[in-house]
């Protein structure tokens, strides 16, 4: 099959292209380099050393023989989006090409207005020319479960049946989203929509839970193959600050009481996912949604975790509580279902085996690279300069949470 992967040097892109070339698909990915551009502007960096996208894919091509094509452009631009897909003809289109970051949404409004011009705009340049130039293409939308929020029903698999003065109707799950860069998901959710129904083209949306993980069947074969680990405050999520911080010998940041809850999945079964979505396509006419995670966790429940699998490494890690600098409920219900997957044949992996089997022993290699002052968070949901507001508790071990300010 034909497959272009849209952010191909990301995290989940680079991985994501590994294996569907590995399996003998033909692979061409999509990248402007800008989450390496990002790190740069933020004074961060990936705590594992990610070589360049050229020397990346001439390691590839040395250990398996297999050759990546690489578009180098960005799909604000429409003459790049439309070139590319009228030349490389894609049966697939895997997009994971977008700004990934709620914190940097939020920064000011330069970069919330960045965040939705380059995902919004993006998105719209590929709909439009899969209209154009491969309609019976299917689109695979890495989407997120950001998008629900945290509702106090359950939460369906991307459409609910209602029922409103005696009429009934299966519309789209209301969305609740908790920042800029979720909202941009729902605008590329309603676009999806919109595009599938007026056009016919197929479309799954992937509304993926918080992924962890940093070594692949693929990416273990060679060194120069590793892919990247993020653990600053925009690019990082929690997991992987918390494990950052075990290593690091700093308590860990749970924001306020630690009771937000969250889907989690093994980066090697997002892989999986995507492959099960691809390799099932659904018809034309209508945006298919899955829900991707595998467990839910409490933050509290996860740095508890990170707490007990370290001290299995003889880490002495200990647990702290800051005022939350987000907008969010601390305490909810949450209940998504996905099962859709599963019975596709998705056969999970699990967050306690992970921590210890790679992920931990990996921060522990290269420990030398933390940037500990990137840890901390600064950037705040209020009113305001997002980073001059920040009040943060002084580190304090804790056995019990301790409530957030009001």
């Amino acid at each position: 099959m034909r497959v272009l992967i849209l952010g191909g040097d990301g995290y989940l892109g680079w991985a994501t292209a590994l294996r569907f070339s590995k399996q003998g698909h033909d692979v061409a990915l999509v990248d402007n380099f800008l989450r390496r551009r990002m790190h740069l502007e933020r004074g961060t960096d990936s705590l594992t050393p990610i070589h360049r996208l050229q020397e990346r894919l001439e390691a590839w091509k040395e250990v398996t023989g297999k050759t990546i094509t690489a578009f180098i452009g960005d799909l604000q631009e429409w003459e790049f989006t439309s070139r590319v897909i009228k030349e490389f003809r894609p049966e697939a289109i895997v997009h994971y090409g977008e700004i990934p970051s709620a914190p940097y949404s939020m920064i000011d409004v330069h970069h919330a207005v960045q965040v939705h011009q380059n995902n919004v705009n993006g998105t719209l340049h590929v709909l439009f020319a899969m209209r154009d130039y491969v309609p019976d293409c299917h689109l695979i939308k890495l989407g997120t479960m950001g998008e629900y929020g945290t509702p106090n029903i359950d939460i369906e698999e991307g459409w609910i049946e209602v029922e409103h003065n005696g009429r009934k109707d299966t519309v789209p799950f209301p969305k609740q989203p908790g920042s800029f860069y979720h909202l941009t998901k729902v605008h590329d959710s309603d676009n999806i929509i919109f595009a599938c129904k007026i056009w016919g083209l197929k479309a799954t949306d992937l509304n993926q839970g918080v992924v962890y993980g940093i070594d692949t069947p693929e990416t273990v074969l060679d060194e120069r193959l590793i892919n990247r680990f993020d653990y600053d405050e925009c690019f990082g999520t929690y997991l992987n600050r918390f494990v950052v911080q075990a290593v690091a010998g700093i308590p860990l940041t749970v924001y306020g009481k630690g009771g937000q809850t969250r889907g989690m999945l093994d980066i090697r079964d997002t892989l999986a996912c995507v492959e099960l979505a691809m390799m099932n396509p659904p018809k034309g006419g209508r945006m298919r949604v899955f829900n991707q995670l595998t467990e839910t966790f409490s933050v509290m429940d996860v740095a508890t975790l990170v707490q007990a699998q370290g001290a299995k490494l003889g880490l002495n890690v200990q647990i702290a509580h800051y005022e939350n600098p987000r907008w969010e409920l601390e305490n909810h219900y949450y209940n998504p279902k996905h099962s859709k997957l599963i019975e596709l044949g998705l056969q999970p992996h699990f967050l306690a085996n992970t921590l210890v089997d790679s992920m931990i022993e990996r921060v522990i290699q290269y420990q030398d690279r933390i940037i500990k002052d990137e840890i901390v968070p600064r950037i705040r949901w209020g009113s305001g300069d997002a980073e001059t507001k920040v009040t943060i508790r002084e580190y304090e071990p804790a056995t019990e949470p301790i409530p957030a300010s009001d």
